[in-house]
Formats: structure tokens, sequence, C-alpha cells
């Protein structure tokens, strides 16, 4: 059995490795007019070594009390939460607490970058990667913690709340409106969100329940954008493998947004993506693919972001040709040029915090995966994306994992390749086209 990891060195003062989660329960009251959030959060845990005290994570909110394991005191600075217990826990031992707090929701501030709960113009949107769920939860935060939700919210009833997973409740008193949620399938703590808008919802047929919340001014230039997105769910189908979830939402926030963001489940752009360009439609395609790559397959640490950025990109240029625009190839030469150009010193699998979503990552990532391809071969290469994702569906990877998977469908060493694409600054250059024919 694979050792635990430490907490993510990307993320210092995020995680603790010595205990698991296997579920969160979180009740939220939420007031729009002085954005102010109360909670009470149940986590079952599992000792994962032996314990006399416990670290969660929880940022700017006031904890109000703790309950549930015996607890001698509790301490809450700089974002950490310390239970020191009454009763050690044993390795193995499971137990749950609960945490009732409230306060004025802050995103976190780390060294890649600020997330968490934000306010609109008109309501909330929650963007948490990759460690801005402590804003408006306790939780463990680290990437390979997963646990399945339950997620209640209640707000004006004039609202729309959407989180991850199935609804499975909504009750209306009053002015206000209460709103359950369950993922049942295991999450990263940073893919767990909640969003509230004036939104209208609506169906869209495509070959998975998918939905989306969308402004009703809005509702013709969605349509519009949004249109080749069941086609892009077809694509992907095809070539990964089922679609791992129940179901599929997009949000469409009115406020423009610098990027659209990504959680289990779903997906949130801002109005200013309502076009028919290609920037906007392989955005669309990429969070989409976030699906499978990132959010049912997730990275062990943020080192090997490349597994999800990587991957999402390259499902970009796939839906370019399947689209009827430039081909997988002609994409992938294309930014091989222009990356040629830039500096090379980026360690594709361990970047460094300061450039985990760089650019360089998503591009060096995906002709990473075309190099793959070229070289094994279209039904070797997808075979082995569908079975990575039947694999590892709902757990944690890390490079290696990718490596023998690929060579043990192959029948192909690719260490080689690998060393020189992801741990080698130098740009390699892309093997010879074999002209395949469109996946």
């Amino acid at each position: 059995m694979r050792r635990r990891p430490e907490a993510d060195p990307y993320l210092p003062g995020h995680g603790d490795p010595s205990y698991a989660v296997t579920n969160y329960d979180l009740d939220l009251d939420y007031a729009l007019e002085n954005n102010h959030l109360s909670g009470r959060a149940t986590l079952t845990l599992r000792a994962c070594v032996d314990l006399d005290e416990l670290t969660l994570d929880l940022h700017a909110l006031k904890v109000v009390k703790v309950t549930g394991l015996k607890v001698k005191r509790h301490t809450h600075r700089s974002g950490r939460l310390r239970l020191m217990l009454a009763e050690s826990l044993a390795a193995g031992d499971e137990a749950t607490v609960t945490i009732a707090y409230r306060g004025v929701p802050k995103v976190v501030p780390d060294k890649i970058g600020e997330a968490g709960w934000e306010e609109l113009e008109d309501g909330v949107i929650v963007a948490s990667q990759p460690g801005g769920a402590p804003s408006w939860f306790p939780c463990n935060d680290r990437p390979d913690d997963k646990a399945t939700y339950r997620i209640t919210v209640t707000a004006a009833s004039d609202y729309l709340v959407v989180a991850n997973g199935q609804r499975t409740d909504q009750r209306r008193r009053a002015s206000r409106t209460t709103w359950t949620y369950e993922m049942t399938d295991p999450m990263a703590t940073y893919l767990a969100t909640v969003q509230i808008g004036r939104y209208a919802e609506h169906k869209i047929r495509a070959a998975v329940p998918m939905t989306a919340a969308v402004p009703p001014a809005r509702r013709r230039a969605f349509d519009d954008a949004f249109g080749d997105q069941p086609k892009m769910l077809d694509l992907y189908i095809r070539l990964f493998g089922p679609y791992p979830f129940d179901s599929y939402r997009v949000v469409i926030t009115d406020d423009e947004l610098e990027i659209p963001l990504e959680a289990q489940g779903l997906s949130i752009f801002g109005s200013n993506f309502l076009n028919r360009d290609w920037d906007s439609q392989r955005l669309i395609a990429h969070e989409l693919s976030h699906q499978w790559f990132g959010n049912a397959v997730t990275l062990e640490s943020l080192k090997d972001i490349w597994l999800h950025e990587g991957f999402a990109c390259y499902s970009e240029w796939l839906w370019s040709q399947e689209s009827g625009g430039p081909s997988t190839d002609h994409r992938a030469r294309h930014h091989w040029e222009r990356l040629s150009h830039l500096g090379q010193r980026l360690i594709l699998g361990d970047p460094g915090a300061d450039d985990v979503f760089d650019d360089r990552v998503y591009k060096r990532g995906a002709l990473t995966l075309h190099a793959i391809r070229l070289t094994i071969g279209d039904d070797a290469f997808f075979e082995a994306l569908r079975t990575w994702v039947v694999r590892h569906r709902g757990g944690n990877v890390r490079t290696e994992d990718f490596v023998r998977l690929v060579e043990k469908v192959s029948g192909t060493s690719i260490q080689g390749l690998i060393d020189d694409w992801v741990y080698s600054g130098t740009l390699p250059p892309l093997p010879a086209s074999n002209q395949a024919a469109p996946a």
C-alpha cells in the first residue's frame, strides 16, 4: 500500500496527512445583504496514524462550537484550527466532529493566488482552486484527501443555489429557500462549490443529464455560444469513456470573469464567454474535459498539475479537429513553434508554485500527450486514456502512474520520452506526424 504523502509543499499551511475525511455534511445559511455566512460542518474522518490532535483548515471565519469528538481545547490561528483531543484516536479509528462557525467569508491568499468564496455584483461565486475551500468550510484541504459531500444552503428565495452533485431537496419557507445537494462520488476539497445568483435553470438535451443556470437576459446568447456542448460531450465519451458523474451543469454569471472555473460536476463561466469565438469554444471544451481529467482522476500533489491541464488543453485540440477546425496535429505544431521561442527553464513535472498555472504547463503538457500518441499510435493512446479513467476514478495519481499504465497498455517504453518532455527544461522536437485519421 502506498505511503500517504506529506501535505502539498506548493500549498504550505494547508492539509494534515495524519487523517482522512470520508464525508462532509455542510449546513450553511447565507445572508446576501451583508455577506454573512453561518455554518455547521460535520466531518466523518479516519485516523491514519495514532492521534492526540487534529488540524483543520478554516480561514477568517469564527469558530463558535466544537462537538462530537471529545476535545480538551481548540485554537484557531492563521487559518489553522487545532483540536486537542481528550481521548486519543488510534490508527484506523473513525470519528465524527461537528464545527459551528460564522462570519464574513474572505478569499484565501496563497503564493499561487487568491481563491474561495467571493461576492458577485448580485450573488456569490466559489472558486476554490487550489486552496480556497477553507474560505467557507472547515476541511482537510489536500487534493489527495477525497470525500463525499452533502451540501445544504439556505438563502433568499429569489436566488438559485447550485452546488455539486444531485439536488435532493428544495424547501421554501416564506422568503428563504433551503437547497440540498449530494455528491456521492469522492471529491477533492478544492472542487467543492456553491453558486448563488438570479439564475433561471433549464435543461439541455445531451447524452447525460445536463442543465444550465443562466441570467434570463443571457439565455439567447447562451444557447448560441454553448450550442456545441452536447457534441463535445459525445466526443469525449467516445475518446475517454463514459462521463464519470451523474450530471453536468454550467453556471453563467452576469459578471465578466477573467477565466472559467471548474468544479466537480459543473463549470462556471462569465458572461464574456458567451460567443462563438475559438477562445470561448475551446474553454467550454476545456472545462468539460476536466470532469475526466482533474475531477474523476485527481492529482496527488500540485507538482503534477499537467495531468489536469495538459489533458484538458489537449482535449481542446481534439475538439478543434472534430468541429471542422484545424487538426489536432496542426494545433500541436503551432503551439510547439510558439513554445520554442519562450523560456525553456520550466520543468513540466515540477514547475514550482510560481508557475503551476503558467500557460507553458498547459501547452507543454498537451504536447507531451501528442508526442506519446504519435509514438504509440492512436489505438493504444486512446485505450490508455480510457483505462486511466476506469482504473483511477475517484482516486489520486502521479506522473509515474500514468507512465506505467501507458507502457502496459501499449507495450512500448515511454520513459525516455517522459524524461525529455516532463523532467527536462529543453523543448524536445515532436515526432513526425503519422497523418492519423480524425479521432
